[in-house]
């Protein structure tokens, strides 16, 4: 996808991308750290995923949501800090404009449908706790698949819409990113032309992508929070409640970043914060997924020891 030339300006093929540090006494270590982050981030994950698909005990829909997030949590990553180490070692800062409107189409797919995700799994724990009695029949595995399919179709119609819009813009210099990976908030600074359409395009979207499955999110854990305060017994409430923790926990995170990405796009000036809420976002987050995941639950961390030692389960 190469940009056309227009009459009334030059129009760039590749953009700079200065990456987390300019220093270049610094790029070696930042490649150390990087490349490590993304093996524990792949490999926790994977570890994830392995143990829901081999531990029969971990075959319900909390877990198949779960395996399926690990998976968006590897290709999220590996759409940003692969590309960044390998500027890294190259010693070459530049992307095609076809390279970065394909990484901005690949984030904005796997970010999406964990919008999705996160809040089907908030349904999961809604149907567990408020609705014991219908949770098989409600969450069958054809209504699993169903909600995971529709998550990645809404969320490529998104990811599209946003990578056609902004192939419109004009793009004729400055070409330099302050940034590790290509982005909207970024490209649309560098735009020449009005990105008015573009803008209001991500807030309407971002309405339906972030803002609906937040409200329904947060609408499943005051009805969750309700039942299982009228749980008498303390260890009942102790154990509903740490379902729920963890899922939270990582919800907090993915919104609580995304929201401060995309609502500064007034901010003229590319900041350093940018790129501290990229790393979140895109490499500490996928990475402590996992941690958070098994860190309180013993299904878990028992199925991860048994794959890790070759070890079966008892069935």
């Amino acid at each position: 996808m190469e940009p056309e030339s227009r009459a009334n300006g030059t129009i760039i093929a590749e953009f700079i991308l200065l990456g987390l540090v300019e220093t270049p006494g610094l790029r070696p270590v930042v490649s150390v750290l990087f490349f490590f982050a993304y093996l524990v981030t792949a490999g926790g994950n994977l570890s994830i995923l392995a143990a829901i698909l081999l531990e029969p005990k971990l075959h319900t829909p909390m877990y198949f949501f779960l395996g399926n997030l690990s998976v968006l949590d590897v290709g999220c990553i590996s759409v940003t800090v692969p590309p960044m180490l390998g500027r890294l070692l190259s010693h070459k800062r530049t992307v095609s404009y076809g390279a970065c409107l394909t990484q901005l189409f690949f984030f904005h797919q796997f970010a999406g449908v964990d919008c999705f995700l996160l809040t089907a799994m908030a349904y999961d724990r809604f149907l567990a706790i408020c609705r014991p009695l219908t949770y098989s029949t409600r969450m069958n595995q054809t209504v699993q698949r169903t909600l995971v399919a529709v998550s990645w179709v809404c969320a490529f119609t998104n990811a599209l819409t946003h990578t056609v819009a902004i192939s419109t813009l004009l793009f004729c210099g400055p070409r330099v990113i302050n940034h590790f990976y290509c982005d909207l908030p970024q490209l649309f600074q560098l735009s020449c032309s009005s990105t008015k359409l573009n803008e209001l395009l991500l807030f309407g979207l971002g309405i339906l992508m972030a803002g609906a499955p937040v409200i329904l999110i947060v609408t499943s854990y005051i009805h969750v929070a309700v039942a299982v305060l009228r749980i008498r017994s303390a260890e009942g409430r102790k154990k509903a409640f740490s379902t729920c923790s963890s899922h939270l926990t990582v919800v907090g995170i993915f919104y609580g970043t995304g929201i401060f990405n995309y609502m500064r796009l007034g901010s003229v000036d590319a900041s350093d914060k940018d790129k501290g809420i990229g790393i979140l976002n895109t490499v500490i987050s996928p990475m402590l997924n996992p941690l958070i995941y098994s860190l309180r639950n013993p299904d878990v961390q028992g199925a991860l020891q048994r794959v890790l030692t070759g070890k079966r389960a008892m069935v």
